[in-house]
């Protein structure tokens, strides 16, 4: 028989505290099952009417080869004792992406600290800024946990806006691409850089459920953006490493540039991002132009930055 549809839950505590991990967790396995069909998974499909989209329950309890109750008890929210095989086969079922099966295991079976620290600001290592320094003439930034950006050269700031001006609280990606108009205007593909950073805020989620920040900020962008919430409750989840972003600067106009994502071993939580553009294309040539303009260049079209004043 057919489970009954229910409506996705809000597990967003607006207030600073912790996400909810078992509704996380159900409603991650929920939509999974949802998104595929009995042909999909190589399934007869006997037309029978179904009240719920995708795979029922039993279906894929079937796939995964454990009990229809045990995967009920899972899509529940309650993964206390499940093992990693029951999960591998259980993301084989569900034809989950590598980040999504880590996504998986990181809400099914969340790594306990038995102290708390607090929290803290993070830091950028003082080689790692000087680094940035060194990449001259393409855009460079480094980005935290929270979507925060931490430290940046200045091509950044001529090509992606004047954060050193910007309050230290919403020099945050995710914030300037659902709050802030002129990132809707930047992004030629808007939904896209959109969906990413839902999607990166959803994997710290499931590492960090109760990081009380991250939370907040999740309760924040929820309550200010209906985008938004329509996205986090997708509940989708991918890794984005490398690709182009295409942007119409107000200085220069069109830009199509190639971006590569690098994470320090020592800190997994951040992200080196460098763009760069086609030797001898048009956005090779605008870039050249920013660079010449200097501190003409920023968006702002005021002061460049240093980022040795990121936080």
């Amino acid at each position: 028989m057919d489970e009954q549809p229910h409506p996705v839950q809000d597990t967003v505590e607006g207030t600073g505290g912790a996400l909810d991990r078992r509704a996380e967790l159900s409603e991650f396995l929920r939509t999974r099952r949802a998104r595929l069909k009995p042909e999909d998974v190589g399934l007869p499909d006997f037309g029978r009417h179904r009240r719920v989209p995708g795979l029922r329950r039993e279906e894929l309890a079937q796939l995964a080869g454990v009990s229809v109750a045990y995967y009920t008890r899972l899509e529940q929210g309650n993964g206390r004792n499940v093992s990693a095989e029951v999960l591998d086969a259980i993301a084989r079922a569900l034809r989950l992406t590598d980040t999504e099966h880590d996504h998986l295991t990181h809400l099914a079976k969340p790594k306990q600290n038995k102290k708390k620290s607090p929290v803290r600001p993070e830091q950028v290592r003082v080689s790692l800024r000087q680094l940035l320094d060194t990449l001259d003439g393409v855009p460079a930034y480094i980005s935290g946990r929270y979507c925060d950006i931490l430290a940046w050269n200045s091509m950044a700031a001529a090509v992606f806006g004047d954060w050193a001006r910007m309050p230290v609280q919403e020099r945050n990606w995710a914030r300037l691409v659902f709050l802030n108009p002129e990132y809707r205007e930047l992004f030629v593909e808007w939904d896209q850089k959109a969906s990413d950073m839902v999607s990166y805020l959803r994997m710290a989620a499931g590492v960090y459920p109760d990081d009380p920040r991250l939370s907040a900020l999740v309760g924040e962008l929820s309550v200010k953006s209906e985008e938004f919430r329509r996205l986090w409750a997708t509940h989708d989840v991918k890794e984005k490493g490398h690709g182009v972003k295409h942007l119409r600067h107000p200085l220069v106009g069109e830009l199509t540039l190639n971006f590569e994502s690098f994470r320090p071993p020592d800190n997994c939580d951040q992200g080196l991002v460098i763009y760069h553009a086609e030797p001898g294309s048009a956005s090779a040539d605008a870039l050249r132009l920013l660079a010449s303009w200097g501190a003409d260049a920023t968006r702002s079209g005021k002061t460049s930055v240093s980022p040795d004043t990121a936080a």
